[in-house]
């Protein structure tokens, strides 16, 4: 049960932010934004800045996916899988063979060296914030520095965003 309500999307001093959200969400306001529009500058920066994590850096959508998927799973944010798993994954060319893949301790073969890479990469910063110089070579083989800012953003971002659903225990949408 969420601990926080959902705010009142036609109230007048959240109307308008409401109605930019849903415009950038196919129309629906999701709980996460009802919740957060307790706190309209939040919300708003919020908004834009998971929008830009995830549409505006040249990651692969699958990749994106792969790694928003397994922060999810070691954090244990049933939010989050049911938001991406499995209709975004999906879109993105992930089966749900691989999304299972994702939520085991060793990831194999499903994934390409690279894909691995990132996936250790991502359990390194959630688990232990530290990453290891072996890690850290590893995506410096496989990606460009630019990938490995944007990658390292979207896993930090991701984390935010769990542990925030997390604690506030937002409800799944239906």
């Amino acid at each position: 049960m969420a601990r926080i309500t959902l705010v009142d999307e036609e109230s007048p001093e959240i109307a308008p932010l409401a109605r930019e959200i849903k415009a950038g969400r196919r129309g629906s306001l999701l709980k996460v934004y009802g919740t957060l529009l307790h706190s309209p500058p939040l919300a708003k920066a919020w908004f834009a800045y998971l929008n830009a994590v995830r549409w505006e850096t040249g990651l692969s959508g699958r990749l994106r996916e792969i790694l928003i998927i397994r922060v999810g799973f070691l954090n244990g944010s049933a939010y989050v899988l049911k938001q991406h798993v499995p209709a975004l994954a999906a879109q993105e060319g992930l089966g749900a063979d691989e999304c299972a893949a994702l939520a085991s301790e060793r990831v194999d073969g499903s994934f390409s060296s690279g894909e691995r890479f990132a996936i250790a990469y991502a359990d390194e910063m959630t688990r232990r914030i530290e990453v290891s110089d072996t890690a850290f070579e590893a995506m410096r083989g496989a990606y460009s520095e630019r990938q490995i800012v944007e990658i390292t953003v979207l896993i930090g971002a991701y984390n935010m965003h769990t542990r925030v659903l997390r604690a506030l225990d937002v409800d799944l949408e239906t």
